[in-house]
């Protein structure tokens, strides 16, 4: 397949790309600076701007652009946040539905905190959607490919968790603490968190590409874990101790309204979808997954 790509060079985009190349597909990266070859094609969401002609006989496509989630939230960064998400969803998913040969699927990122914090629910497809900063940003950034879904394009709305990698994201932002011994449950550790590794997310975006799957698609382990349990197995994986926990007014205090819903809310999501799409995950288990993160 020919398949254009965005957010190729950030944390997923670097593990995907390489793996699509492998599985002897043709990737296309849209990039927001001078293209420096001729897989790049420039395009410039918040301008509204994108070289359509370039795309043409595209057979699929993979969204993972958006600003992080994992600095403190100010007036200016939320904005940036949906932005980054909703006006480069929305114009990719456009521009699609007006090529005259439209792309067989459009595979969007996005993440379970669409469901607000839930408490002990079991999260699927089929749950309501929630309430709080990240649920609507969420939802509009699913609304977004609309115009691709009209167009006749199958969508996947993917509804990450936490990425297991030591290469960015969440876990690498806890490695330094737990190295030092200071690592500990955030608030009273109950709120779940929804997991994957990077190996399995990897393979379920080649899995949306060729198999049914459409909707909305819970990306997470079928073994999410609560934040104590999370913070002790990756103490354990790292052979320190976990017993300096953060409590939550002090997460509150430092990272704001970023700290109560990513750190002290929670998903207890699981992969109905993907799993009876005959999806198998190769790191199920926290222990392990952690285990094979860490030496990646």
């Amino acid at each position: 397949m020919r398949v254009v790509v965005t957010g190729a060079s950030g944390l997923l985009g670097s593990a995907l790309v390489p793996a699509l190349e492998a599985d002897e597909h043709d990737v296309l990266r849209l990039v927001r600076r001078p293209p420096s070859s001729d897989v790049e094609v420039e395009w410039d969401p918040a301008a509204g701007a994108i070289d359509a002609a370039a795309l043409s006989g595209v057979n699929a496509a993979i969204h993972l652009s958006g600003a992080t989630i994992g600095r403190r939230w100010t007036a200016s960064r939320k904005t940036e946040i949906r932005a980054s998400r909703v006006d480069s969803t929305r114009l990719l998913s456009k521009t699609l539905a007006s090529l005259d040969s439209r792309p067989v699927v459009l595979v969007c990122a996005g993440g379970v905190g669409i469901y607000g914090d839930r408490g002990d629910e079991i999260l699927t497809e089929e749950s309501a959607l929630g309430d709080g900063f990240l649920a609507g940003v969420g939802q509009a950034w699913e609304e977004a490919a609309e115009p691709a879904r009209a167009g006749g394009i199958r969508i996947v709305n993917f509804r990450q968790g936490i990425v297991l990698t030591r290469r960015g994201g969440a876990l690498e932002r806890m490695l330094t603490p737990f190295k030092l011994g200071v690592g500990g449950r955030v608030g009273s550790g109950r709120q779940w968190w929804s997991w994957v590794e990077l190996d399995d997310l990897v393979d379920a975006y080649r899995h949306a590409l060729t198999s049914d799957l459409a909707g909305p698609v819970n990306l997470v382990s079928p073994n999410p874990a609560t934040n104590e349990q999370f913070t002790s197995a990756l103490g354990t994986a790292l052979h320190r101790p976990t017993i300096f926990p953060l409590p939550t007014v002090l997460a509150k205090t430092i990272f704001g309204e970023m700290g109560g819903e990513v750190l002290l809310g929670g998903q207890r999501a699981l992969p109905a979808k993907l799993l009876d799409s005959g999806f198998t995950f190769r790191h199920a288990d926290l222990g392990s997954a952690l285990e094979r993160a860490l030496a990646g």
